[in-house]
């Protein structure tokens, strides 16, 4: 909290001065409002007129100056919010493959929705709000002070007394915020599976289940939230009985200096206002560490300033000869191998197939080339580098995947293939003929800005197969990694497109099928025919993803 605290530290100081300010000007109008009602209590409507205008002119200048306040504060929260949004990414950028997918996409969406909105009401409100309160409590006993030395000791005690009591329920608070964040993030994941699983839940009649669970859901995202509040609800009370008793006491004070005439008649109603203004600043500053501590779990999952710090990796040279797999083995479950002491070489341009059942591997090979699956024994080399000394982005610098399950963005097919970079028509037109989408544009009326909708829900599954072949062909990269890529595609589409990769002299090709006929087998380089391990040895593995597409 306190990092975007000092990033942020000019707007946010702006916003505190004239917090103090506000707070300030506030407390003065009660000073002059004694003043004013002075003049009635004495009959002098002289006196109480040249008060009352004063009065007037202090509240106009109020409004002014809390008006600037707020917009300048909302400013700053917005600031703040789109930082820790920021931060949320650039921590899910330094994720592994493996801790990536170890959560539902669901949980990173609430990290950057409820998750933000819930910093914002826990932290940054409360924050301003805390600045105020305290400045408000200041003021008021300087105010207070200028009436008695005596009303000065009376809210010092009151002070020392609603300050030390939160210190009894912060740690207790702060677990209740951070059960009640988990609770959500779990519950989101749960109704986001929910929903994508809404068609297959209605269609086998399954209406009464999908209802359950999402009361379910609802029912473990709002229990811990109910617990935290209900005894965020007994605390404040007991902190309210401490605030009524001062407030009872600095009240008697007030009246005992009035009678003796040590103090303004007036000073009866307004110095009840300032004492209130002290005893409710106080509660309510108690009421803000107890946010405070509530908040702490939100901010565990986020890491910041290391993008400045972190050194940009060198690219990666080219591929000039060959990648070797070398005595790989690999196991995403240790009682069920994947892979067991299994070699590969793919030399540069060369047009490699990798077949076999489910289960055998051929996924995975994949995942490994790409740097997704660190936890492998054996060598993996890229033209003689061991992989394990760069990073899985610099590896991917030189790699185009395509996976049977295509992703598309809910831009347009032009957004989709060039991915915001900038290419000629002719490197366009080439990558739409090399991926056969050409046919599929002509009957668009938008052609290549035709909406793909959410997850390419305007597409079929053909045809997001074909924009992610012009996507990967379009970016040059030397090595096309295909997992059933052309899958979806009629034997007519998916023989153009692969005869275009085929053809291609500059890239190497590494493609997974579950069936090669052997017509199409005698155009590769080699055919690897992968077998499914049998095997009961233990292999370690830290990943729990799980093979998809095997």
């Amino acid at each position: 909290m306190t990092y975007y605290l000092k990033k942020f530290w000019r707007i946010n100081s702006l916003a505190a001065f004239l917090q103090v300010i506000t707070y300030g000007i506030h407390v003065s109008l009660n000073l002059l409002m004694m003043q004013m009602f002075q003049g009635i209590i004495d009959r002098d409507i002289r006196y109480f007129l040249t008060w009352l205008g004063i009065t007037g002119l202090g509240w106009t200048l109020y409004f002014l100056v809390r008006s600037l306040q707020t917009k300048v504060q909302y400013q700053a929260v917005m600031a703040m919010n789109n930082q820790y949004r920021h931060d949320v990414a650039h921590s899910l950028l330094h994720k592994s493959y493996g801790e990536f997918h170890a959560q539902d996409n669901g949980t990173y969406l609430a990290w950057m929705t409820n998750y933000t909105n819930k910093v914002e009401s826990l932290a940054w409100e409360p924050f301003f709000q805390g600045v105020g309160l305290a400045s408000q409590v200041v003021w008021a006993i300087i105010a207070l002070a200028s009436l008695h030395w005596s009303l000065l000791v009376a809210s010092l005690f009151s002070f020392v007394i609603l300050m030390v009591l939160p210190k009894l329920f912060e740690k207790k608070l702060e677990e209740l915020g951070k059960k009640t964040a988990d609770a959500q993030a779990a519950a989101t994941g749960k109704l986001k599976d929910l929903l994508g699983g809404f068609d297959v839940l209605r269609f086998f009649g399954l209406s009464d289940r999908f209802l359950r669970q999402c009361d379910n859901a609802s029912r473990e995202m709002e229990q811990p939230a109910c617990h935290q509040k209900t005894i965020a609800s007994y605390v404040n009370s007991v902190m309210g009985f401490f605030i009524v008793a001062t407030q009872l006491l600095v009240n008697v004070f007030i009246g005992i200096l009035s009678i003796q005439g040590a103090i303004l008649q007036a000073a009866i109603m307004g110095g009840g206002n300032l004492c209130g203004a002290v005893s409710n600043g106080l509660s309510n500053l108690a009421e803000i560490r107890l946010s405070f501590a509530s908040a702490k779990p939100y901010f565990e999952n986020v890491t910041h300033g290391g993008e400045e710090k972190a050194a940009t990796a060198p690219q990666l040279e080219p591929l000039r000869e060959h990648i070797t797999l070398e005595h790989i083995s690999f196991s995403y479950d240790e009682r069920k191998p994947i892979l067991n002491d299994q070699s590969f070489c793919f030399q540069k341009g060369g047009k490699y197939a990798l077949t076999g059942p489910s289960g055998c591997g051929k996924s995975t090979i994949l995942k490994l080339l790409l740097g997704w699956l660190p936890e492998y024994k054996g060598i993996i080399r890229f033209d003689g580098l061991d992989v394990r000394e760069v990073t899985p982005q610099q590896l991917q610098s030189q790699m185009s995947y395509i996976e049977q399950n295509v992703f598309l963005f809910n831009t347009t097919i032009r957004d989709n293939i060039t991915l915001g970079g900038q290419f000629t028509d002719q490197q366009l037109e080439c990558a739409i003929k090399g991926s056969a989408l050409d046919g599929d544009l002509k009957n668009m009326p938008l052609g290549l800005d035709t909406p793909v909708g959410e997850e390419g829900s305007n597409l079929s599954g053909g045809q997001k197969q074909r924009v992610a072949i012009a996507r990967a062909l379009i970016h040059d990269r030397s090595i096309l990694l295909v997992d059933e890529g052309t899958s979806a595609l009629d034997q007519k589409n998916a023989d153009i497109v692969e005869q275009s990769l085929l053809n291609n002299p500059n890239l190497t090709l590494i493609l997974v099928s579950h069936h090669l006929t052997s017509k199409r087998k005698a155009q590769f380089t080699k055919v690897f025919e992968l077998e499914p391990v049998i095997s009961t040895a233990s292999y370690n593995s830290s990943t729990e993803s799980k093979e998809s597409g095997e």
